[in-house]
């Protein structure tokens, strides 16, 4: 205090000073540099004022008034109170509040404080999904950028099933997924692979699978009776009306080759029956397949 009334003191020779206006605008005034300029400024009031005040003092070298007016004081003048951080904090989530003064915010701000405000990842979840909701949000997202969100959102297995069940009760969706080569064999082998866990369970944990085992066993061997009976059967239907009857020689050719092939067939049979051994060799193969 002693400090700054020697300053003030050293700015003003007692010939200048005003007795009229308060020491308290001859502090402030003193700030103006060029002596001239100041003692010109402290015999001139504000245009429109007969005296000077202090606030109009510090509007003259541009400090913060105590009673702001101007839009500019104001601001100035809210700054200064919410220096400190929870005060700014609580002075930003009132103003927010109101519509009129969100409303007013320019797109560039709104977006950084979004940014600031959804540093937390539980509270950006939550706005995320908020946002999503709303179609008019989510028409404007590029179509990359909702792939990128749909590959994220469904990382859990579980939620990537429901999602994709979904979709592929869809028959536009579940048509061009199933043009996709890779995406139609991916569909193929888990039909495949849920079938063949579905029956392993069964075996696994049915008190009925060695009843149906057996019971497969005994279709097994009615489907090679009924094959050997169809077969007989044909031929038997079929030989004589070859009585009198001469082929040419590659009518004849053909025969032979099937019936080798018939005898291949037998011989792999009798073998499967008496050893339970399937396995085809490579010539019973090539004969099989008619090469």
């Amino acid at each position: 205090m002693i400090k700054a009334a020697r300053f003030t003191a050293s700015r003003w020779p007692k010939e200048h000073r005003k007795p009229e206006i308060s020491f308290k605008v001859h502090r402030v005034l003193a700030h103006i540099e060029d002596a001239e300029e100041r003692f010109t400024a402290i015999c001139t009031p504000p245009e429109g004022k007969t005296r000077w005040t202090a606030d109009a003092a510090n509007r003259r070298v541009g400090h913060q008034v105590v009673n702001p007016v101007t839009p500019e004081e104001k601001v100035s003048a809210i700054h200064a109170l919410a220096r400190d951080e929870q005060v700014a904090a609580a002075v930003t989530t009132e103003l927010l509040r109101r519509p009129t003064v969100a409303a007013q915010v320019s797109a560039e701000d709104r977006v950084r404080v979004i940014e600031e405000l959804t540093r937390d990842e539980g509270v950006a979840a939550a706005v995320t999904a908020g946002l999503l909701r709303r179609p008019a949000v989510t028409a404007q997202v590029s179509r990359e950028d909702k792939v990128r969100v749909v590959e994220e959102l469904t990382r859990d297995e579980s939620v990537a099933t429901e999602v994709t069940t979904g979709l592929l009760r869809r028959p536009d969706v579940a048509f061009k997924a199933m043009s996709d080569d890779r995406a139609r064999h991916e569909v193929n082998h888990a039909q495949v692979e849920r079938g063949r866990q579905a029956r392993e369970h069964f075996e696994r944990t049915s008190p009925v699978a060695p009843a149906v085992r057996k019971i497969e066993r005994t279709m097994e061997f009615m489907d090679l009776v009924t094959a050997c009976h169809s077969f007989v059967a044909s031929a038997g239907r079929t030989v004589p009306r070859l009585r009198d009857r001469q082929l040419g020689e590659d009518e004849r050719a053909i025969i032979h080759e099937n019936v080798a092939r018939v005898r291949a067939t037998l011989d792999w049979i009798e073998t499967a029956v008496d050893t339970g051994n399937v396995d085809v060799d490579g010539e019973l193969a090539r004969l099989l397949s008619g090469q």
